[in-house]
């Protein structure tokens, strides 16, 4: 029996000792793995799982900038009866302009500005574990790099337009220390900088891409698929800094094609959980009070016979209608670009760059190539050749009509964002909501909490 009791005793001291439950312990989540277990001698498949993590949150901005962003140009409005400041803060009814507390950089700058950060932030983790193990050959290191370069510049993109004259920081490495907040042109300059770094990174990593990339990178997943992408999205980068010979040398090493699909480009891929639905897409005539609408202003301004509103409108067997404090809000027609809630959506695609082709070469005074290039877009939706004036500003607000139909609500805000570029802001019609146009967003409180506590520290 004492022995029993010595072997009890014992026992139970060891279970104390082992199971103490005032003691903490650290899991390792599996689905949540640590930064530093990639940061050094990570796995190919590590990789892997990084480089699926970089185009998962590529694409983390489409919803919030192509609600957003459309309703600041009247591209559209999102029309949402159970939340109204969806239409009163973002048409800036009643004179509501944006502050640093705005509605909300949940609602609108999560997407349109915290979201953007985290996708380059997986880019940084991705570039350091590749460069870090050495698993990868230095071709493969090479094009990891140069993709992930790509795509951040992509995002970098997104808060510096939304901010604008506000500026945003470009060195976030460091998420404690931070880089000062540089200005809209010397954020475009560091975009194109980083832009030419990973096409000289994909011009060094060989010919076969080593990673699986999803089927939205179809004709885009080798090396020299993504080369070309890269200079697609320089090119846009391009003609924001209002550098028309740059544009159209990036555009002559993009997959722009003169006589090829109009909507060819590197798509964001969507399906069933755990990935997520197109965010876009709406079943045409259900009966539902939260829908994206075409803009009165859009359909008012149409030319007969356009195949593009036939492809991209659909007019409801009932409106849709929602009731805000200046004026009732009238949707009559209704999204109907994707056909099933799986459609991918192309992040930019042939038929913008043959239109930033069009307006380099206007800009440049090279009357003949910019029409020949505006008839392309104008023959594929059947209204004829242009026979209006040549002269610069002439062709320039051709070209901007067209990218207003060509790149309808495209998750990129191109009209306001254009309307800006241009300095016609005023153009954009509030009439049909009593509203106000935007220029630019603040910055968000929290970074400015961040700068005071900084300043302090």
């Amino acid at each position: 029996m004492k022995k029993f009791q010595i072997l009890f005793i014992s026992s139970f001291t060891a279970f104390i000792f082992a199971c103490n439950p005032l003691e903490v312990k650290e899991l390792t989540d599996p689905n949540n793995p640590s930064q530093a277990s990639v940061s050094s001698n990570a796995s190919r498949r590590q990789i892997q799982f990084l480089v699926t993590g970089l185009e998962q949150r590529h694409k983390g901005y489409v919803t919030n900038v192509a609600q957003a962003w459309n309703t600041f140009g009247r591209e559209i409005w999102y029309l949402n009866a159970s939340d109204p400041r969806f239409q009163t803060d973002w048409l800036g009814q009643a004179g509501r302009l944006p502050d640093a507390a705005y509605f909300g950089f949940g609602a609108t700058g999560g997407g349109s500005y915290a979201t953007p950060y985290q996708a380059i932030k997986q880019g940084l983790v991705l570039i350091d574990a590749a460069n870090n193990t050495p698993l990868l050959t230095a071709q493969e290191k090479k094009a990891v790099e140069g993709f992930s370069k790509t795509i951040m510049a992509y995002q970098y993109l997104i808060p510096a337009n939304f901010l604008y004259e506000n500026g945003i920081r470009t060195d976030i490495k460091d998420p404690l220390k931070p880089g000062p907040v540089r200005s809209y042109t010397a954020a475009l300059g560091f975009i194109d900088s980083l832009l030419t770094a990973g096409y000289e990174d994909l011009n060094n990593a060989g010919t076969t891409f080593p990673f699986t990339l999803t089927t939205g990178f179809n004709g885009f997943n080798d090396i020299n698929g993504l080369k070309r992408m890269n200079k697609a999205i320089a090119a846009r980068v391009a003609i924001y800094r209002k550098d028309w010979q740059g544009a159209l040398t990036a555009l002559n090493l993009s997959f722009m094609n003169l006589t090829g699909s109009l909507t060819a480009g590197p798509a964001h891929t969507f399906g069933a959980p755990p990935d997520g639905f197109n965010p876009l897409f709406y079943v045409l005539d259900a009966n539902i009070n939260t829908i994206v609408v075409v803009h009165p202003s859009v359909l008012a301004d149409t030319t007969r016979g356009d195949a593009r509103v036939a492809a991209k409108f659909h007019r409801r067997s009932a409106a849709v209608t929602v009731t805000t404090d200046a004026t009732p809000l009238v949707g009559t027609h209704q999204d109907k670009r994707w056909s099933v809630n799986t459609a991918p959506m192309p992040f930019i695609k042939n038929e913008e760059l043959i239109l930033i082709k069009a307006e380099a070469h206007a800009q440049l005074n090279q009357s003949t190539d910019a029409v020949n290039a505006i008839n392309i877009i104008r023959n594929a939706a059947t209204i004829g050749t242009y026979t209006g004036a040549t002269t610069k500003d002439a062709l320039i607000n051709e070209i901007l009509y067209q990218r207003r139909y060509s790149l309808w609500a495209e998750p990129w805000g191109h009209r306001w964002i254009d309307a800006r570029r241009y300095d016609i802001l005023n153009t954009i019609p509030t009439s049909f909501d009593k509203g106000t146009i935007f220029k630019q967003f603040p910055r968000p409180q929290a970074e400015i909490n961040w700068d005071l506590y900084d300043a302090g520290n």
